[in-house]
């Protein structure tokens, strides 16, 4: 792959993740501040496609210009204030749980895909992310830590559809791959 190509399909991810920000958020009152948005779905999606590195640099242009202002997360937050709102485990977790993605779905057999993209989104993508954004969530809202996990226990149902829908849709990107 050129640096070209590498360059674009970064560029793209990061303009994906931004794009499911559009999606409405939805918000727990008892979550913490925490909302329910598509761009967890992108995150798994940089890791299964893009692979662990370039993924998880996609995540970091993202961040980057969420960083500088954009309002580019669920809800048209952005700025720096939002690395010290009740997201920011989850912020800071995203581009490791991108490179887990990445590991996990390189390391698993090929003649799965669904199981694979399944495994590595809910490895990466969940376990991974809550690992930072529990704790995250835990440290803004002092908040005790077991009860920011029940609080977080809420967003898995949906991130398990995330993850079979981020491993159906690597799966046709692989098969488009192969017929092009």
């Amino acid at each position: 792959m050129t640096l070209q190509s590498s360059v674009a399909r970064i560029a793209l991810f990061a303009a994906l993740i931004a794009a499911l920000g559009l999606v409405p958020q939805i918000t727990i009152p008892f979550a913490g501040g925490v909302p329910i948005t598509a761009q967890t779905l992108g995150i798994m999606l940089a890791g299964l496609i893009l692979g662990p590195w370039r993924g998880a640099a996609a995540v970091l242009v993202f961040l980057a210009v969420v960083a500088l202002g954009a309002p580019l997360l669920a809800g048209g937050r952005g700025g720096l204030g939002v690395f010290a709102g009740p997201t920011v485990g989850f912020l800071i977790g995203w581009p490791i749980a991108t490179i887990v993605v990445g590991l996990v779905y390189r390391a698993m057999p090929e003649a799965r895909p669904i199981l694979a993209g399944v495994t590595a989104s809910v490895v990466g993508g969940i376990l991974t992310l809550y690992a930072f954004g529990i704790p995250g969530l835990s440290l803004v809202t002092e908040m005790p830590l077991a009860k920011a996990a029940a609080v977080v226990g809420v967003f898995i149902p949906g991130d398990i559809l995330k993850a079979f829908i981020a491993a159906a849709v690597a799966r046709e990107v692989r098969r488009a791959r192969v017929l092009a």
